[in-house]
């Protein structure tokens, strides 16, 4: 329930019960493999032998212009969009 108060969703006490006995399967499910011996097994990140691939980065103007994008919001301040504020302070 605690994790679902950080994440701000709204779950029933049926989802909880619900939710507790899957986490606990992933979390069995995790141990099991940490227990499978990998002494002659080499890490690796990726099998595909593909490396990274980078484009030149180019920048160019903006036609846009700050009033045409705050256009279409109904509250601004200071030339920024205001939106509701997404972190609390906590309590704890």
């Amino acid at each position: 329930m605690h994790v679902a108060k950080l994440a701000n969703l709204h779950v029933s006490k049926d989802e909880v019960e619900k939710f507790k006995r899957q986490l606990g399967e992933v979390i069995s499910y995790i141990e099991e493999l940490g227990q499978v011996d990998t002494s002659g097994v080499e890490a690796t990140s990726q099998t595909t032998g593909l490396e990274n691939v980078y484009r030149e980065d180019k920048t160019s103007g903006c036609e846009l212009k700050q009033e045409d994008a705050l256009s279409g919001t109904d509250e601004t301040h200071n030339g920024y969009f205001v939106v509701p504020a997404l972190l609390k302070k906590s309590s704890m």
